[in-house]
């Protein structure tokens, strides 16, 4: 009787051994879990920064996935974002549409909320991952001011002021347009990204401001298409657009525009998710992880075509 029981006493230790080493090796196996929301997924900005965002899945091993609203408006954008956090992932990375979104993102007190491209002023906010669009703006206005003399004029076509993206790049190039003495002689803001009403735009420009030198815009889907308009009216004068999307690369690259401010959207996806690791890991990480901006003339910007070519598929 003495030796059965010693042997129900030694297969039950055996089993749970195997238990816990079971229980031990699924825990060790459990690869972190991160959920991206973007605000679009059909561009090319958003295609490159998600290509970024999936590098970092691949080399930090990590169950990651990416969720876009169809529509991109920010009633959608929350309800993603309900959804992802209902799937209870380690942290949560979105590229927030508007200010409308704060207050939902303000109830996931229990998970890493990490913004990316656009920053928000969200209580719970572990880190913004993305530009620093004032110094973008400096940089952008500097370089346009490069390629005038003290004394031209120049035209700000703008987008809604009221994202602080824009807001903020515009400051940033006015301070540097107006100490290198770069007069600001048309500024028009609230421009949606529609060809037909920039090409308006230029045509009333140019015939108000006949001795325009040059044209900044916040963002590229402005500067392309004022760039074809000028074109068309026969100028050739810089224009800055700063996202460095592939078809104001190609500007460049044949000497239709002297260069431009470059965001890094592959960088900031790729950096978001490696920040997301080191909060998982209880790593402290910065509130602002710089992203970078670089300056785009005829001698790189090839090789940023070249890659862009093999990560946008």
């Amino acid at each position: 009787m003495l030796k059965k029981a010693k042997i129900i006493l030694v297969m039950g230790a055996v089993i749970s051994a195997m238990v816990l080493g079971f229980i031990s090796v699924s825990f060790a196996d459990k690869k972190p879990n991160v959920v991206v929301v973007l605000k679009k997924g059909n561009t090319e900005y958003w295609r490159i920064m998600k290509a970024g965002i999936e590098k970092g899945f691949k080399d930090f091993d990590i169950d990651g996935k990416v969720m876009v609203p169809t529509d991109s408006t920010a009633q959608e954008q929350a309800d993603l974002l309900m959804k992802a956090y209902k799937e209870k992932p380690d942290a949560i990375i979105t590229a927030p549409i508007s200010l409308s979104v704060k207050s939902t993102l303000e109830t996931f007190t229990d998970v890493p909320v990490l913004l990316v491209d656009t920053d928000l002023p969200i209580k719970n906010k572990t880190a913004y991952i993305g530009t620093d669009n004032l110094e973008l703006g400096k940089k952008a206005g500097a370089f346009l001011a490069s390629q005038l003399q003290p004394g031209n004029k120049i035209a700000i076509i703008a987008g809604d002021l009221s994202f602080s993206v824009f807001k903020e790049r515009i400051e940033g190039a006015t301070i540097s347009l107006r100490n290198a003495g770069i007069q600001i002689a048309y500024l028009k803001t609230g421009i949606l990204d529609d060809p037909k009403t920039i090409q308006s735009v230029i045509t009333k420009l140019l015939r108000d401001q006949p001795d325009i030198k040059g044209v900044l815009t916040t963002h590229d889907t402005i500067a392309l298409p004022a760039i074809k308009e000028l074109e068309e009216q026969g100028l050739s004068i810089p224009v800055i657009g700063p996202d460095g999307l592939t078809e104001m690369l190609k500007f460049i690259a044949d000497e239709t525009i002297p260069g431009t401010m470059a965001q890094n959207p592959y960088d900031m996806g790729y950096l978001s998710v490696e920040t997301a690791m080191k909060v998982i890991n209880g790593e402290n990480v910065e509130p602002f992880v710089d992203s970078g901006v670089d300056i785009i003339i005829k001698e790189n910007a090839e090789h940023r075509l070249n890659f862009y070519k093999k990560i946008v598929k």
